[in-house]
């Protein structure tokens, strides 16, 4: 799931031809989530040697890790084509089936949020992946028949922020399952030293410090600050962009100390005034947020549990002594 907490609709559209500018093009401008591409890094060049699709993967982690980006890697690497399609987009059998039979030799299918797909879809995959093969019933009752369509071999990577929700014969028939964790600040120093000499613009050291401490530890939440900041500096006339200039426009993208957005206080804040810290369950925290309770959980949970805000128990979410303390301050 796409991450656009920070955007307006008016940017969406700009912002989505930055991320391909800002994109790593290879293996070794992707920084970050080394044991992830240690082991893709191995089966791409496997796959080249014995001049084969490279065998099929999973993806998992929460938003904005780099899922999408190592993927176009991958079908670069291999000199193939990349097919993008969405779980959700996909609502019938046939749907599936088109892109399966349009694909070239080694190609490589990226399906995001694949966790997402209707079971009754998912089930055509089986065969597809194991087999190369498509089989599809035709009619109903006693005249019923399968019909078999031979697919040429082709490379799947599923791209997940819920692995848990995969059933477990989809899950099985991927080769390799790596999990993507949150970037360390002197990593996303790293991606911001590198993006910001793409966008052309000068970052103070004190400056990239502070983006990556603020960025929720995700590389596409480092890059969209750092094109507000450099909107913020370019405006003032300012050739190099210092920690004054992002502290404003942090000011202004409300997002505080800790990397939290104004969604992510008001859950907090919620749990808190509404529900005594806690324990609430996810529907009724949805249902007082107004915010879809698959988001809440993919997109904002994730972090929150992570920096020790939130806590999970099996009567609901509650809030920590931490969060406590910084819903004060």
């Amino acid at each position: 799931m796409s991450d656009n907490r920070f955007l307006s609709s008016d940017t969406k559209k700009n912002d989505i031809e930055h991320d391909a500018k800002l994109r790593p093009r290879d293996f070794s401008e992707y920084i970050g989530q080394k044991r992830v591409v240690e082991n893709i890094d191995l089966m791409v060049k496997s796959a080249v040697k014995r001049k084969a699709a490279m065998d099929h993967v999973l993806l998992s982690g929460p938003p904005g890790l780099g899922k999408t980006s190592l993927a176009m890697i991958i079908a670069k690497s291999i000199g193939s084509e990349l097919h993008v399609i969405s779980g959700p987009a996909i609502e019938k059998k046939g749907d599936l089936a088109a892109v399966l039979t349009n694909i070239a030799p080694q190609d490589v299918l990226f399906i995001d949020e694949i966790h997402r797909m209707h079971i009754s879809v998912e089930e055509i995959l089986y065969s597809a992946m194991e087999d190369f093969r498509l089989d599809i019933l035709i009619g109903q009752g006693a005249s019923a028949r399968t019909m078999q369509i031979d697919l040429v071999p082709f490379s799947l990577i599923g791209a997940t922020t819920r692995s848990g929700l995969l059933s477990n014969p989809l899950r099985d028939r991927f080769m390799a399952h790596l999990h993507f964790d949150y970037y360390k600040p002197e990593e996303l120093s790293l991606i911001l030293n590198n993006n910001a000499k793409k966008l052309g613009v000068i970052l103070s050291e004190d400056a990239k410090i502070e983006i990556s401490t603020r960025a929720r530890g995700t590389p596409r939440i480092a890059n969209r600050i750092l094109r507000r900041v450099r909107d913020f500096a370019l405006v003032q006339d300012h050739e190099k962009i210092e920690i004054s200039d992002v502290h404003k426009a942090l000011d202004l993208l409300d997002i505080d100390k800790l990397g939290l957005d104004s969604m992510d206080r008001k859950i907090l804040k919620v749990i808190h005034e509404y529900y005594s810290n806690g324990p609430v369950g996810i529907d009724a925290l949805s249902a007082t947020l107004g915010e879809d309770k698959q988001t809440i959980e993919e997109v904002y949970e994730p972090f929150l549990l992570k920096e020790g805000l939130l806590l999970r128990t099996p009567r609901g979410r509650t809030l920590s002594e931490k969060a406590i303390t910084h819903i004060s301050i």
